[in-house]
């Protein structure tokens, strides 16, 4: 079996992460015993590089001297957002990407791929911390800010760190099946389909960044255990307060009542098992914590603008779309 060939570019400021998660990702796919890939850091040049954490890096190839690739990462990192950097894997890549089967981003990694103009009209996904300045810079693109990863031809596009394992789980299992990639994400203790967009992950976390104190770990809390009673009573029970003085703490630290924090997590939720699950939306409501299906009904509808057999069939409707582009 010939081994595909993956170009992992590396510069100097690069996130260490968006190198070392892919790379590793690769490396653990095995067919038939054989490794299934070829990973090379192709550096701008010969010389080591530096990532943020301070680890450095010595590159296999420069992009120069690199021959044939299958598939080319592009990492992220304050580095690429150097003129200088950003200016140089942009060129490279408008000179090589007839010549290659898939281009990605990981994370910041989008800078350098978006100046090659390459993504131009394609829709595409960043960091959520980076999206909006991502969707000023480069306007002919179509970012959508909660992506994992989104796929748009051949070209692939990954939110931040971590969402580049996603990704390269699903490169893994587009070269050899599902069996394969989910072997690699068993090695990896990853998820091989990780539920859900980046909000999911992003609000929960600035909850607690923002709160103090006995409501450092509310968040998670609630977050694990939707089907219980969450009422303010039993909330301020956990919190050791009393229900008005709990409210007036918990407004202050979060900017919303414990009713609308409880309700805005369950909604949430509730989009991601719609969207993940084949539960009737019945057992949907029941599992988050609502009284009815009627009264999650209209709280889905005030929230969302649309009913969640609505919200499900534009859902199943997208994923059929893409299924046969």
């Amino acid at each position: 079996m010939n081994a595909k060939r993956i170009g992992i570019l590396g510069f100097e400021g690069i996130m260490g992460l968006d190198l070392v998660g892919p790379a590793e990702a690769f490396a653990t796919a095995k067919v038939n015993q054989e490794s299934g890939y070829e990973i090379l850091i192709v550096g701008i040049s010969g010389k080591p590089f530096t990532a943020e954490s301070g680890v450095v890096f010595r590159p296999q190839k420069t992009l120069a001297s690199v021959s044939s690739l299958d598939t080319v990462i592009i990492p992220g990192g304050r580095g690429i957002r150097d003129p200088a950097t950003n200016a140089r894997i942009a060129e490279w890549l408008q000179s090589r990407s007839g010549r290659l089967r898939r281009i990605a981003s990981v994370c910041t990694g989008i800078y350098g791929l978006a100046a090659s103009g390459l993504l131009d009209g394609r829709r595409v996904t960043t960091h959520w911390r980076f999206a909006r300045d991502v969707a000023l810079r480069f306007p002919k693109l179509r970012v959508d800010p909660d992506a994992l990863f989104i796929k748009d031809g051949r070209f692939y596009t990954s939110a931040g760190v971590t969402a580049g394992i996603d990704l390269c789980l699903a490169l893994i299992e587009e070269d050899f099946g599902p069996s394969v990639a989910l072997s690699v994400a068993r090695d990896l203790v990853v998820h091989l389909k990780r539920p859900g967009g980046q909000e999911q992950y992003s609000e929960p976390l600035r909850f607690q960044v923002q709160s103090a104190d006995q409501f450092a770990d509310l968040a998670a809390w609630v977050t694990g255990h939707l089907e219980q009673d969450l009422s303010v009573e039993a909330l301020a029970g956990r919190a050791h307060l009393c229900p008005r003085h709990f409210t007036r703490c918990f407004k202050r630290a979060l900017g919303s009542t414990p009713a609308a924090f409880v309700e805005e997590t369950r909604l949430g939720e509730a989009r991601r098992r719609l969207s993940a699950r084949q539960e009737t939306i019945d057992r949907v409501a029941a599992s988050v914590g609502f009284s009815s299906a009627d009264a999650f009904r209209r709280a889905f509808l005030r929230r969302f603008g649309v009913t969640p057999s609505s919200y499900r069939g534009r859902f199943q409707c997208a994923a059929l779309s893409r299924a046969h582009r």
